[in-house]
């Protein structure tokens, strides 16, 4: 089946609105933002890895990873890092998950020089077919656009690629 397109609004300035159809039960979509050993396959953009994958599922528990660029053609970014860390906030299983995603070092520390997101997630059940809503609320207009202008958007769009294609390897 073709990929679903992604679509894309921005409200108020700072919140960046993502959805998307995928075609699987929402149980299955929400057990792959829950399980490391899923994240691992799709978490991040074309090219990068996750070899570092931690998740402590519970509102207060922390889920912190590495994305590692092993793509020689992606010219600098291959051999790269970059750490994040999601912080949850809330979780109603298997409707939605609240986390605020900060870009982090190897230990976990956060990273203040760059913006954090209070992202939720909402995966409403469309009878075997499962409507993702990613909704990114930055502090500022100008914390969205800096994200914006490091390419989140394609690295979004190729993220959720991928989680589509693990959804068809283990249904």
């Amino acid at each position: 089946m073709a990929n679903q397109a992604m679509e894309s609004r921005v409200e108020n300035e700072k919140v960046l609105v993502l959805e998307r159809v995928f075609d699987a039960p929402r149980e299955l979509v929400f057990k792959m933002f829950k399980e490391p050993e899923h994240l691992k396959h799709w978490w991040g953009p074309r090219g990068w890895e996750i070899p570092v994958c931690t998740v402590d599922f519970r509102p207060g528990g922390v889920w912190h990873y590495c994305m590692k660029c092993a793509d020689r053609n992606q010219g600098d970014f291959y051999g790269m890092e970059s750490w994040g860390k999601g912080v949850y906030q809330e979780i109603v299983e298997p409707e939605k998950i609240v986390y605020v995603d900060y870009f982090s070092d190897a230990e976990g520390n956060s990273n203040e020089e760059m913006p954090s997101t209070l992202v939720t997630l909402e995966f409403i059940d469309l009878g075997g077919k499962t409507k993702l809503v990613n909704r990114g609320e930055y502090a500022t207009a100008e914390a969205l656009k800096t994200v914006m202008d490091m390419g989140m958007l394609q690295g979004i769009t190729e993220t959720w690629d991928r989680l589509e294609e693990r959804l068809n390897a283990v249904q």
